[in-house]
């Protein structure tokens, strides 16, 4: 996952020998360890997009916290990954839907990484159902995991990431942008997020910023989906799907940004929802 760079600076000198003037330009290295000194704390990150995101972090140079639910074996995995790539890296257990599970995991985290600059807001939940057949149940576990889980770790997570002036990044869904018909409850849900990112960048401004990353059709390798993606890729502009790197490298982005950059969506579908 190494490759991740801050933008390379230009510096145009002016020399003068005699009475010519002669223009040479300076490039200094690019910086790939933009993230060296700071933790990140990622929900979710023992597999898939959440742990894309964690090992581009890590890349990156930061220490990394991962929680899991269920995941546990994934996660020591995951791990062990993050520690070759030499930073400090541990998996917490936790239920992002229950606030004493959330409290107990941030002061957790906060206490063993000793500080808190970025929270991704990764852990979520997926699922199709026709309209009409969405029980209660379903369309309340939905919102439990995607919606309250971003709110609870966030309002957890305030106090270290006011002292960092952190960043918070959540994962949002082109279906927050686009309506799917078959998946009512989870396209409202990622849409919530989408409004308590903005929400939350003009709440905790000017400390913490604020944004999300929105992922599109991206293509983790399931073989019982292949089919499925081989018609998105066709209807996608760039003619093929996304990958858990591209997502991560997003995350990446928001990470490093300017602090200035803050309340945005981007979506990462390969202009598949235009």
């Amino acid at each position: 996952m190494g490759g991740f760079y801050r933008e390379s600076i230009a510096i145009f000198q002016m020399r003068v020998d005699g009475a010519k003037s002669k223009g040479t330009i300076a490039v200094m290295p690019k910086n790939d360890k933009p993230l060296a000194g700071k933790t990140a704390l990622i929900t979710g990150g023992a597999k898939r997009l959440g742990r894309a995101s964690a090992l581009a972090l890590a890349a990156a140079g930061a220490d990394v916290a991962i929680t899991f639910r269920d995941s546990s074996r994934q996660a020591e995995g995951t791990v062990t990954e993050l520690s070759r790539l030499g930073i400090r890296a541990l998996a917490l257990p936790c239920d992002v839907t229950d606030e004493a599970s959330v409290r107990a995991m941030v002061k957790a985290a906060a206490k063993a990484m000793g500080r808190l600059d970025i929270l991704v807001n990764n852990a979520a939940n997926y699922e199709t159902v026709d309209f009409e057949k969405i029980t209660l149940a379903q369309w309340d576990a939905i919102f439990a995991s995607n919606t309250r889980g971003p709110f609870l770790v966030s309002r957890e997570a305030l106090k270290p990431l006011r002292e960092s002036g952190g960043k918070i990044i959540n994962m949002g869904s082109l279906g927050g942008l686009r309506p799917w018909p078959t998946h009512a409850h989870y396209c409202s849900s990622k849409a919530a997020v989408h409004m308590l990112t903005k929400v939350m960048a003009k709440a905790l401004a000017p400390a913490i910023a604020v944004n999300c990353v929105a992922p599109g059709m991206i293509d983790l390798g399931e073989k019982a989906a292949s089919a499925f993606f081989k018609k998105t890729a066709k209807q996608t502009p760039m003619k093929r799907n996304g990958s858990g790197q591209e997502v991560a490298a997003a995350v990446l982005f928001f990470a490093t940004a300017p602090h200035f950059i803050t309340g945005q969506v981007l979506a990462v579908d390969g202009g598949y929802g235009l």
